[in-house]
């Protein structure tokens, strides 16, 4: 850091929205160089300033500071640290097209059939669905118009709006129990080689996972959407013949079965019908065999035969 000292502790502190005291602590860990000594004054440059900043950066993301110290090292030691920051900034940018909406208390009650309902809201704030923003009372933002859109037509449906906010608590642990299971798949068969090791990764490491962290942030939304298509269809199907009364179909029985006859049986039968024709003549006859017997069976259980011969 060659830049010119201008800044004052304090001043430094007040510009980068870290204490004196984090300041000093970021000193004493090799975080920040040391200020350049003026007389009585430690003097600080911009390039403590931008230094600053990208810690707080790093530690908004999840960093720790052991973490941020080994990235930091890397960079001053002319390792890179601008493909790191890309992939930092690559996995914590927006994982959908959905732009937020600002929408007012008043459109909302609209949209829920224009009845206000204080709690839903509180509950709607709680989950994440709105955001109030900060100065404008009775103003929202919505980070997923997709997922408001599902809960009006639910209520409109006539699901009540506490079922609504139930069924979506419910739904978030199941889908962070998917993502979950998706970055550790993704993680031991795909990034574990930026990973692991004693170092973080170099600059063409860090750009080339960036890379693949766009090419895979797809895949999982893609498989979801696929599997949860397959299952609402055999699903609703189910749901369906459970609720009219019908029973699941019965498995298909099998129409054929091989039977080995006599060679001078199949030669007598094609003698008499022709080849092209012998199985057709076969099964026939076994059929009219098995109704004669079904018969013979019924007549016997009807009592003593009547002879057709005698009068009256």
């Amino acid at each position: 850091m060659n830049e010119v000292a201008v800044h004052r502790i304090e001043d430094l502190a007040h510009h980068s929205g870290a204490s004196v005291r984090t300041i000093r602590a970021y000193q004493d860990r090799g975080l920040l160089p040391r200020p350049e000594r003026r007389g009585r004054a430690n003097l600080y440059s911009d390039a403590h300033l931008a230094r600053l900043h990208q810690i707080a950066g790093l530690l908004d993301r999840g960093y720790t500071l052991a973490s941020i110290k080994e990235l930091l090292e890397a960079w001053d030691t002319g390792r890179g640290l601008g493909g790191v920051l890309g992939l930092v900034a690559e996995v914590d940018g927006p994982w959908t097209d959905e732009k937020p909406v600002r929408i007012s208390r008043a459109e909302l009650d609209e949209r829920f059939g224009g009845s206000p309902d204080d709690a839903a809201v509180t509950e709607a704030v709680e989950l994440g669905v709105l955001e109030p923003v900060a100065g404008h009372e009775g103003s929202f933002l919505v980070p997923s118009p997709q997922e408001l859109a599902v809960a009006v037509e639910l209520h409109a449906a006539g699901v009540p709006l506490s079922a609504i906010a139930g069924h979506l608590r419910e739904l978030r642990e199941r889908v962070e129990h998917i993502a979950a299971r998706f970055l550790e798949f993704t993680t031991e068969h795909v990034f574990a080689r930026y990973l692991e090791g004693p170092h973080a990764p170099s600059d063409a490491e860090a750009s080339e996972a960036a890379s693949l962290v766009r090419r895979l942030r797809p895949l999982a939304q893609q498989t979801v959407d696929a599997e949860l298509a397959r299952a609402m269809r055999l699903l609703a199907v189910r749901q369906l013949r459970h609720h009219l009364g019908a029973e699941e179909p019965a498995p298909a029985r099998p129409t054929s079965r091989s039977v080995v006859l006599p060679e001078e049986t199949i030669r007598a039968v094609e003698e008499l019908v022709g080849a092209e024709r012998a199985a057709e003549f076969i099964g026939l006859a076994a059929e009219r065999e098995v109704r004669a017997r079904v018969l013979d069976a019924l007549t016997s259980m009807g009592g003593p035969p009547v002879d057709l011969d005698e009068g009256g």
